[in-house]
C-alpha cells in the first residue's frame, strides 16, 4: 500500500531498513499501523523483527534493554542544540524513541498481569497472535509495502468495531489492563465494542483488582485525554470496571439533585468533564471536572424550607474525597494538590455582581495566580454540566476583568510594599513569629483597601501594631481574618441561594 509507505517517517523507515540489511525481518506494528489506515497521526512507532535483543542492540548506536519481554529502546537524535525553539517545537516526538520487540510467544499469566514466561520467534504469526484487540495486530512492510492482517483488523476498521483477537476471555484473562485498553480505544476511536468481547470484559472485570494502581492510573490518564471521555466512563461502569478506578463516582448514580441541575450527580460530572474534552482543556482541568461535585452524596440533605435538595459544605468535603481517590490511583503529589484545590473552590464564581474585589483577591490567594484561569473555566464545566443554557458571555468577560484587577492588587505578604527586613528595621523588632504575624496583620488591612499598599502606611501602620503584646497582635490578625472570611462565606451562601447551587 503506497499511500502507507509514504507516511513512514525516514527516521522509523532507517530503523527498518537497517534491520533488513542485517538479514532480519522488519515489521511496523500494532496501533501505528492502524492510526495510519485510520489517518491518524501515531503518538509512537513499534517494531517487530525476528532478531534478538542482543542482535537488535548490536545495530544500532544508542540504545536500553530494560525490560524482560525484549523490547529494545532505539533513541533517535534529539533536536540540535543550536536548534531554534520554533525548529525544536516542530521536531517529530513520536521517533525519539522506537520500540522493537523480537517476535515472540507467551506462556500463561498466572497473575492476571504479565507472562509467566516469554520465548522468541522467527514467525510473525507467533507475534501477530498475541496482540489485544484485531485493529492492533496489523503489520506493516515499509520497503515492500506489504500488509499483514491475518484478523480481519482491516474490516474492523472500516465498521468501526474493536474486537479482541481470538478468544476474548483469554485476552482478557492474560492482561486484565486490556479491559480499559479497550474502553480507552474505543472513546479515542469512537468505535463500538463487539459484543463477544464487551461481554468477556464484564466476565473477566474482577481481574482488575490484581492490576497495579500506576497501570491503572496511566490508562485512566489516556482516558480522560480521549475525545471521548464521558463515553468511556459510562461504558466502564457498564461492565463492572469503575469500581477499580474511582468507586467514589458511582456514588452519584441516582442522586438527584435541585431544580437548577437536570441530571443526577454522576451524570453532571460526566458531562461537565465532557464540555472540557470537548474544548480541549488540560489534562487537570479534566480532572478537576470530574470530580468538581464528588462532595455531595455526602451532604446531600433536604430542606422543608426550599422544599427542595440542599449540598451545603460538598466543596470541602469533595476536596477530600478527591485527594483520597487521587492519592489512592498514586498520581503525583502537584496533581492530587491542584485537584484538590479546584475542588475545594470550585463554587466560587457564581454572580459577578455579588463577589467584590475583596473576595476575589482572597480566592486568588487561595487557588493560587497559576491556578485562577482553570478555576474560571471549571465554573464554565460546572455550569454546561447542569445542562442548563451556556453561561452568558458578559459574565466571563466580568469574571476576567475583577481577576484582571485583583492579580495587579497585594494578596500576599510577599506582595506587601514593606517585606519583613524592612519591618524589622522600623519596629526594632527582632526575626521570630511577631514579624509573620505583623505581616498578615497588615496583608489583611491591604485585602480590604489596595491603595494602602504603600511604604509610608505600611510603616507608620506596622509601628503602631508593634507596640501591642504578643496575644494582643496575634488575636488581632486571627480576628480579622475570621471576621472577613465569615462575611465572605455571607455573600457566598446568598450567591449560592439565589442560583439554587448549593
Amino acid at each position: 500500500m503506497p499511500q502507507l509507505q509514504s507516511q513512514i517517517p525516514p527516521k522509523v523507515s532507517r530503523i527498518t531498513a537497517t534491520l533488513e540489511a542485517a538479514g532480519y525481518q522488519a515489521w511496523i506494528v500494532g496501533g501505528c499501523v492502524r492510526d495510519l489506515l485510520i489517518g491518524r497521526k501515531p503518538k509512537d512507532w513499534d517494531i517487530t523483527t525476528n532478531a534478538n535483543p542482543e542482535q537488535i542492540q548490536g545495530l544500532f548506536e544508542n540504545t536500553f534493554y530494560t525490560n524482560e519481554f525484549g523490547t529494545v529502546g532505539v533513541v533517535n537524535d534529539p533536536p540540535s542544540p543550536k536548534a531554534t525553539e520554533g525548529q525544536a517545537q516542530q521536531s517529530d516526538t513520536s521517533v525519539r524513541v522506537v520500540e522493537i520487540t523480537p517476535y515472540r510467544l507467551e506462556g500463561k499469566y498466572s497473575d492476571a498481569r504479565r507472562p509467566d514466561s516469554v520465548i522468541f520467534s522467527q514467525n510473525i504469526e507467533d507475534d501477530l497472535k498475541r496482540r489485544d484487540f484485531t485493529v492492533n495486530a496489523l503489520a506493516y512492510n515499509a520497503t515492500t509495502g506489504e500488509l499483514l492482517d491475518f484478523y480481519e483488523g482491516i474490516k474492523d476498521i472500516h465498521a468501526g468495531v474493536l474486537r479482541a483477537v481470538g478468544d476474548p476471555q483469554e485476552r482478557f484473562n492474560e492482561d486484565a489492563l486490556r479491559i480499559m485498553r479497550a474502553v480507552r480505544i474505543a472513546a479515542e476511536l469512537d468505535f463500538s465494542i463487539d459484543p463477544a468481547t464487551k461481554q468477556a470484559m464484564a466476565q473477566c472485570a474482577e481481574q482488575l483488582a490484581k492490576i497495579s494502581k500506576e497501570r491503572i492510573r496511566d490508562e485512566f490518564v489516556r482516558i480522560i485525554n480521549s475525545q471521548k471521555p464521558r463515553r468511556a466512563l459510562i461504558l466502564s461502569h457498564e461492565i463492572g470496571i469503575l469500581r477499580f478506578i474511582a468507586p467514589e463516582l458511582e456514588q452519584g448514580i441516582g442522586v438527584d439533585q435541585n431544580q437548577a441541575h437536570s441530571f443526577d450527580v454522576y451524570e453532571h460530572n460526566l458531562r461537565a468533564l465532557q464540555h472540557a474534552a470537548d474544548k480541549g482543556w488540560s489534562f487537570d482541568i479534566r480532572l478537576a471536572a470530574l470530580f468538581h461535585d464528588i462532595g455531595k452524596p455526602a451532604t446531600r440533605r433536604w430542606s422543608d424550607d426550599k422544599r427542595d435538595w440542599t449540598f451545603h459544605g460538598h466543596d470541602v468535603v469533595g476536596a477530600k474525597i478527591a485527594k483520597k481517590a487521587l492519592e489512592s490511583l498514586k498520581f503525583p503529589r502537584e496533581t492530587i494538590e491542584k485537584t484538590r484545590n479546584l475542588v475545594r473552590w470550585h463554587m466560587f464564581f457564581s454572580d459577578p455582581d455579588k463577589v467584590t474585589l475583596s473576595a476575589v483577591r482572597r480566592i486568588i490567594t487561595n487557588v493560587g495566580r497559576e491556578n485562577i484561569g482553570d478555576l474560571v473555566q471549571l465554573r464554565i464545566c460546572d455550569r454546561i454540566g447542569t445542562g442548563r443554557p451556556k453561561e452568558q458571555p458578559f459574565r466571563f468577560r466580568k469574571y476576567q476583568a475583577m481577576i484582571d484587577q485583583a492579580l495587579r492588587d497585594p494578596i500576599s505578604v510577599t506582595m506587601l510594599a514593606i517585606d519583613g527586613k524592612r519591618a524589622m528595621e522600623v519596629t526594632g523588632e527582632n526575626p521570630g513569629p511577631r514579624i509573620g504575624w505583623l505581616l498578615h496583620a497588615l496583608l489583611e488591612d491591604v485585602l480590604d483597601d489596595p491603595a494602602r499598599n504603600t511604604a509610608d502606611y505600611l510603616e507608620t501602620k506596622i509601628v503602631a501594631l508593634s507596640k501591642l503584646p504578643d496575644e494582643q497582635l496575634k488575636a488581632i490578625g486571627i480576628e480579622a481574618k475570621s471576621k472577613k472570611e465569615e462575611a465572605e462565606e455571607a455573600d457566598l451562601e446568598e450567591i449560592r441561594k439565589r442560583h439554587f447551587v448549593d
